[in-house]
């Protein structure tokens, strides 16, 4: 949103059914109440749609109605409109608000064609995501697989724009940025060691996303003599058995257990280690990969990844392996923690393949598609 509205010629203007991020709310996977260190609103004029400073976020057809959101889309003068997802009931009346004067909407989401879905759920998507589709002026295109979901659900490419899904990687790479003191002071902070590799998971502990089967692959590496440290970021389900499995029978230090970090705290993290892990399955897209690719760290992930395909190249940034096959994941982790050197050409890589994904490209693709439906100049 800031990036758009420091541009010359496109003016971006959120609309929020609800304040939770920035009044802060218990995340029921966290298990913990967040609230965002970093100015959400920064650069922008938002509207707030009434009742936000009590709704809590819902999804289903029935979910988070309010009926206002069909004047607030009306009467603000708007050009086009960009909804994110279809959970909501606020989400389609705003669509049918702007459909009924005439206003463009384009639609973003993070849903591919590799999340499992029973037969019957694939078939009735198809039939009805189709239709509902066509209603639709625009596709912003989070990334490759993504793109190829709106294909298969009958979207024409004329309609589907590339808008990458990124994170800020100016401030990302600035303050994971860090120099060899500052390196070792971090490292000594969260307890780990100087000069050997440090592994990281930073994600919510779900079963979902396996830290599980990261905690036993590192087990059966130290078990072979190899030595690293193992860094768990995040809290969640998971947390209570994961400490009580690390504290029984791992060889050498434990694993350590950092807990929530925010957005201020993350990067510094990130650029005190050497790996990233992300052994999930069922996962849209995986935004953490971006940020740790700007830290500057080599990317261990499961195939199933939605970033994938963008974002993590095998043998060139990192390593990829089949979620919920920890031979497989212990293999890849083996042969980068025995050649650090390696490790840290990889890391330069993602840097490299991170810096051509990001609000940048996003700005782009909002134009091209507004550039479509003629509401901007070619």
């Amino acid at each position: 949103m800031r990036l758009i509205n420091r541009s010359a010629d496109i003016e971006a203007v959120p609309i929020y059914l609800t304040d939770f991020s920035l009044r802060g709310a218990v995340d029921k996977q966290f298990g913990v109440k967040v609230v965002w260190d970093i100015d959400l609103l920064e650069g922008t004029d938002p509207i707030f749609v009434d009742g936000y400073k009590t709704r809590e976020v819902s999804t289903g057809l029935t979910a988070m109605p309010a009926p206002q959101v069909w004047k607030i889309v009306r009467e603000a003068r708007l050009d086009a409109l960009v909804v994110q997802g279809h959970v909501q009931l606020a989400v389609h009346i705003a669509v049918l608000a702007a459909k009924s004067i005439g206003i463009p909407v384009f639609y973003r989401s993070e849903t591919h064609l590799l999340l499992p879905r029973g037969k019957a759920k694939r078939i009735a998507r198809r039939l009805l995501m189709g239709g509902y589709y066509k209603l639709l002026d625009g596709f912003l295109a989070i990334g490759t697989r993504n793109h190829l979901f709106y294909r298969a659900m009958g979207v024409p490419g004329s309609k589907v724009f590339d808008v990458p899904y990124a994170v800020d990687n100016e401030r990302m790479i600035a303050n994971s940025s860090l120099s060899s003191s500052q390196r070792s002071a971090k490292r000594r902070e969260l307890g780990a060691r100087d000069g050997i590799p440090l592994l990281v998971y930073a994600s919510k502990l779900t079963r979902r996303k396996h830290p599980d089967d990261l905690l036993e692959a590192a087990r059966s590496l130290r078990r072979e003599g190899l030595d690293f440290d193992l860094l768990f970021v995040g809290t969640g389900e998971m947390e209570g058995e994961l400490r009580n499995a690390a504290a029984a029978n791992f060889p050498g230090p434990p694993p350590l257990f950092a807990g929530f970090l925010n957005q201020t705290e993350l990067p510094a993290v990130l650029g005190a280690s050497d790996i990233f892990i992300l052994p999930a399955e069922n996962e849209p897209w995986g935004l953490i990969i971006n940020e740790a690719m700007c830290a500057g760290l080599a990317i261990v992930t499961s195939r199933e990844v939605g970033a994938v395909p963008d974002l993590v190249h095998e043998g060139v940034n990192g390593r990829l392996f089949d979620a919920g096959n920890i031979a497989q994941l212990t293999t890849v982790l083996r042969d980068l923690v025995q050649h650090p050197g390696r490790t840290s050409e990889m890391g330069a890589e993602s840097r490299r393949i991170v810096a051509g994904w990001g609000y940048g490209e996003d700005l782009e693709g909002l134009r091209a598609a507004l550039v479509a439906t003629k509401r901007l100049s070619q």
